[in-house]
């Protein structure tokens, strides 16, 4: 076998148990293949996800199906009004008994963490994530810990027109690699729901759906592997660069895509090829996720929103008037 047919057979094997993980996932969700696909996209390259769509569209449930199929630690956080940063990262107590103070570790002490309805938290508690998922660690009283690897946020929100919500800072929105909108089913998508609940499926209860991991975290490593050596040609990444040039040159635009976004950008598409068979990214992939990638990194203008523009009619636009290499 010669050295590219090896490599391609290599490339096989690690996509296998990751592809895998989307057909299992279908044990319980009906539809949402795209953001599956995004989900898994993202565990790819260590990026985190944040989910939004109205109440009832399995925004929870699909992550809670999605960690089941994994080999990884799951914890979910429930964000409320009145949770405390020192609930997600953890707290220094005092043992009166011993004398001493001791760390006991907070939920984000864990590879794959759910912060549900993150967006009805206030700011002092959202900006707690911050650190952990820029830095993969957490800062108490001075002192810095490590946090697990792998390590994935997936956070869900509600519309921000929603009551009772804030909104998330630039800051933190610009550290999730997607922002992916859940909508509502299908007719027939629906139907199958309705069905599988008649038939009596429990969401709730992912065991008896005979849901199980079938990719561990070595998989994830080498899957990770192939995707970090994905080839991207010279004029695909500045197709990437010019792209979220133009965003900073929108008129319609307040907040244009930073340094960062490219950079997510760049990744995206490696993952988005490497998941589709292809030995290198071409500007295919590129285009298929710069709205889940940049749409949460733009600002529109308060005229454009009254005029009932939104982010991914600017990126729609930015699309047809950049020049795509051939």
């Amino acid at each position: 076998m010669d050295e590219v047919a090896e490599a391609v057979a290599d490339a096989d094997d690690a996509r296998g148990p990751i592809l895998a993980l989307r057909d299992e996932v279908g044990k319980v969700v009906v539809g949402q293949e795209g953001t599956l696909s995004g989900l898994v996209a993202a565990l790819l390259v260590r990026g985190h996800v944040l989910l939004e769509g109205v109440p009832g569209v399995a925004k929870t449930l699909v992550v809670k199906a999605l960690a089941a199929t994994l080999d990884l630690e799951f914890r979910r956080v429930q964000f409320t009004p009145d949770l405390m940063p020192s609930d997600v990262i953890g707290q220094t107590i005092f043992d009166a008994r011993g004398g001493s103070f001791s760390f006991r570790e907070g939920p984000v002490f864990t590879n794959l963490l759910l912060a549900d309805e993150i967006n009805r938290t206030p700011p002092k508690t959202q900006a707690a994530l911050l650190e952990a998922m820029e830095e993969r660690q957490v800062s108490i009283e001075g002192e810095a810990r490590l946090l697990p690897d792998p390590f994935i946020v997936v956070a869900t929100q509600n519309p921000v027109e929603y009551e009772g919500t804030y909104p998330l800072p630039e800051a933190q929105l610009d550290r999730f690699l997607f922002k992916l909108q859940v909508g509502y089913p299908t007719f027939e998508q629906e139907q199958e729901v309705v069905a599988r609940h008649d038939r009596g499926l429990d969401p709730h209860d992912l065991a008896a759906t005979g849901i199980e991991a079938v990719a561990s975290a070595d998989d994830l490593t080498a899957a990770r592997a192939r995707v970090d050596a994905l080839r991207v040609e010279p004029a695909v990444m500045s197709y990437i660069v010019q792209l979220c040039r133009a965003t900073r040159d929108a008129p319609s635009l307040t907040l244009g895509v930073s340094p960062r976004g490219a950079t997510a950008l760049l990744h995206a598409a490696k993952a988005w090829a490497w998941l589709a068979g292809r030995p290198y990214v071409t500007p295919d992939e590129v285009k298929a996720v710069t709205k889940p990638t940049l749409r949460h990194r733009i600002q529109l203008r308060p005229e454009a929103e009254l005029e009932g523009m939104t982010a991914d009619v600017v990126l729609d636009g930015i699309l047809v008037a950049v020049p795509t290499p051939r």
